[in-house]
């Protein structure tokens, strides 16, 4: 190797290259530039020595799809080297890597401490656990030290953190909560969703593991239902040979290759994302029928300042209140053209949804209440349309709030 090619070997990536190029190299048989697509359940040994071997654990290979596949493989590497980890898992769902990683960190008897504000089905999850398993759970407000150090207990496994929370977005300290996480030897384990690998590494940050919903920025385009996670090697390996393969909630090669796909695009999306996100909380905070917008990238968020040291960017999406309350939020979301009332977000396209009776719905109305989501509360995920017709779709509706 020339000094050229150290200097180039050595030289760190930028997030866009490693999107595209991570984990793959042209097909050694075909040179086919685009990843294939191993639509394959099983995989063939040359011997019965090596399917011993592999199946032993001794050599590396494939043996069965619910194991581990090729195209599966390079979505992994992807997120991987995108989250600044050591190795990736790739799930059927969000739900299906939440749950497959808690249930590989946590046994009866332990104690998970929560953001307020959770996923509707998060909270599900933990109550299914805490009911039927003794896991135990609880929430705070993780924007206070004193409040998490309140909730900690000797049988603390895991702190749980959604940053932004949604659909609030209020940021919690990734630095601070790894902090504490370490005094008490427990795993922190960040729902990144809201952000992507574009915008905010929480590894980065001392954290250990991080999950998306990669249905949302990740694929990007609204036609995949899929879940993925990053962590240190041997965290992963036990999930992959416990709650993965155990249970079941495998990716399938096909949904891996539109991920990949989606990948290579994160940045252009992202940016844009973020441009529009902007422009749309500006012209919301200004509006006379706005009560109040929830968005990390203005001035005026409470939590600005955290948003700027622990995030590249403010993303996409924001809640708004309108000072009309519930009602005058209806007429509102009837009355969208542009915008699509959805439940999803990371779309290219613009998405809007009222968490209280749909994405929330499930939590009772006095725990929506201690989460900041107000009856009223409307959720947009801002899309990478052209600006001026998102602004001028809002403004319509507006005049029916």
């Amino acid at each position: 190797m020339n000094n050229n090619q150290t200097v180039q070997a050595k030289k760190k990536q930028g997030r866009s290259t490693t999107a595209i190029h991570a984990g793959y190299h042209a097909d050694p048989q075909t040179g086919a530039l685009a990843t294939p697509i191993y639509q394959t359940s099983t995989f063939v040994f040359a011997s019965t020595e090596e399917g011993a071997r592999r199946f032993a654990g001794e050599e590396a290979g494939y043996v069965y799809s619910r194991l581990g596949n090729p195209t599966v493989t390079v979505l992994e590497e992807k997120i991987a080297a995108l989250e600044k980890a050591e190795a990736g898992l790739a799930f059927a769902s969000g739900m299906a890597a939440v749950s497959a990683v808690l249930m590989a960190l946590v046994k009866s008897g332990d104690h998970i401490l929560g953001t307020k504000g959770l996923y509707g089905c998060t909270y599900g999850l933990l109550n299914l656990m805490q009911d039927r398993f003794g896991v135990t759970y609880s929430l705070c407000d993780m924007t206070d030290e004193a409040s998490i150090r309140q909730e900690l207990s000797p049988a603390t496994r895991v702190i749980y953190i959604e940053t932004p929370i949604n659909p609030t977005m209020e940021l919690v300290d990734l630095k601070l909560v790894a902090k504490i996480a370490k005094e008490i030897g427990a795993y922190v384990v960040v729902d990144n969703t809201f952000m992507s690998p574009y915008l905010q590494r929480p590894i980065e940050h001392g954290c250990d593991i991080v999950i998306h919903s990669a249905t949302k920025f990740i694929g990007g385009h609204g036609d995949v239902i899929a879940g993925v996670a990053a962590g240190p090697q041997s965290i992963m390996d036990t999930i992959r040979m416990t709650s993965l393969k155990d249970i079941g909630g495998i990716i399938g090669p096909f949904d891996a290759y539109l991920l990949i796909r989606g990948l290579k695009t994160l940045g252009v999306r992202m940016d844009r994302h973020c441009e529009n996100g902007q422009r749309v909380a500006e012209f919301l905070y200004q509006h006379p029928k706005v009560a109040k917008v929830h968005y990390p990238g203005l001035p005026q968020f409470p939590q600005y300042e955290l948003a700027c040291r622990q995030m590249d960017g403010f993303g996409g999406l924001l809640a708004f209140e309108l000072k009309g309350g519930m009602e005058a939020g209806i007429r509102m979301m009837n009355n969208v053209q542009l915008c699509k009332r959805a439940v999803s977000l990371g779309d290219v396209d613009s998405l809007i949804q009222h968490p209280a009776s749909m994405t929330h719905s499930i939590v009772p109305p006095q725990e929506r209440e201690k989460m900041g989501i107000t009856d009223g509360l409307i959720r947009l995920s801002v899309g990478i349309e052209d600006i001026e017709d998102i602004l001028d779709d809002l403004e319509a509706a507006l005049a029916f709030a």
